[in-house]
């Protein structure tokens, strides 16, 4: 059922934007000519709650749709970085707050047809403030604390509109259930 790839060609090459064009052969003999996949590294995201039962959103302004989006904190993983690393890193870098727990609750393809990467997915629980943030210098990110129901309340009215992110709290919040909190 797999694809064979005769060819691969780099029309960009960049950290965070390397796409190319593929000439792919399907089983049945059927090539396929452009075929283009955009490759990312793997990503990571999570419903953040502090020890005092108060969920970490973030707010910031997404150029490719012209918005500003409530979101839950998460980025890439760096080269060589374990995913697990990357979310505390993540997490401290863009709220200053450092987990008692992070628990691993799936992983998703954003957009398997054009996009090569994943994204794992994480229950961040038992958050103090550490530190301030530590932002790049493209970051704009406004932090908000609001009760759990609220979020799940705001998830459900389609507040959260980052798909990833809307994923991430569907299977966070199933998990944060079954282990009664």
């Amino acid at each position: 059922m797999n694809w064979k790839t005769l060819s691969s060609q780099y029309i960009s090459q960049h950290v965070y934007f390397t796409a190319r064009r593929d000439i792919c052969e399907m089983p049945d003999g059927t090539i396929v000519d452009p075929y283009f996949v955009v490759e990312l590294p793997t990503s990571v995201c999570a419903l953040a709650i502090t020890d005092d039962n108060q969920v970490i959103l973030v707010k910031q302004y997404r150029h490719p749709v012209s918005d500003t989006l409530l979101e839950v904190p998460g980025g890439f993983v760096d080269a060589g970085e374990s995913s697990d690393k990357a979310i505390a890193r993540e997490l401290l870098e863009e709220t200053g707050y450092v987990f008692r727990d992070y628990i691993f609750v799936g992983r998703i393809a954003a957009n398997p047809g054009v996009l090569n990467n994943y994204t794992d997915l994480y229950l961040a629980t038992g958050g103090i403030k550490r530190s301030t943030q530590q932002l790049d210098h493209h970051e704009e990110i406004e932090i908000m604390l609001m009760p759990v129901e609220e979020v799940r309340q705001r998830l459900l009215n389609n507040e959260i509109r980052q798909s990833l992110h809307a994923c991430c709290l569907f299977y966070a919040f199933h998990k944060l259930d079954s282990l009664g909190r």
